[in-house]
């Protein structure tokens, strides 16, 4: 996985739920390039045509509350959204995210310092968000390296894929 991720932010604030991130109607689809026309309809019907492959979102409290469908993080990750940054996760979200490879950081009060449309850079490693606009820096929480491998891999099931080939082998 890059450990150095720039973009161009996106911001939404607390309790953005599955069904805001993904309405469920858009449920009986499984691709993912069909999930993500419908990311974020909840709130902008247009997000899928504004965002850019890399973009990443800022959120508060809370970010991914609701159901428990990994459809909501196939359709960040189909749509482009290169990392979720917010200020908290809801558990079932934050595994589902790893689970399919979408990366997502916490950092306290991040949705009060970043404005949307501003230029970032993300470094995984040192746990370091920086608004190139402002030239601040904000502390990322790092993520532990079996996840960093998940992650690297696109995913859980790529990552089991290639661990239960290495233990047959």
């Amino acid at each position: 996985m890059d450990k150095k991720i720039e973009g161009r932010s996106w911001k939404f604030g607390d309790d953005i739920d599955t069904d805001i991130i993904l309405p469920g109607r858009y449920l009986v689809l499984t691709d993912e390039k069909e999930l993500a026309n419908h990311a974020m309809e909840g709130l902008d019907t247009k997000f899928s045509e504004k965002v850019k492959k890399g973009d990443i979102i800022i959120a508060g409290k809370n970010f991914g509350c609701g159901s428990s469908r990994e459809h909501a993080p196939i359709a960040l990750k189909g749509v482009g959204i290169s990392v979720v940054v917010a200020e908290s996760f809801a558990r079932i979200f934050y595994r589902n995210a790893i689970n399919v490879g979408l990366p997502l950081l916490e950092s306290k009060n991040i949705s009060k310092n970043i404005k949307e449309g501003d230029k970032l850079e993300i470094d995984i490693n040192k746990g370091i968000l920086k608004d190139k606009n402002s030239g601040k820096e904000f502390e990322v929480t790092g993520l532990p390296d079996f996840m960093l491998e998940i992650l690297e891999k696109g995913g859980l099931i790529n990552y089991l894929k290639e661990n239960l080939a290495e233990i047959k082998d």
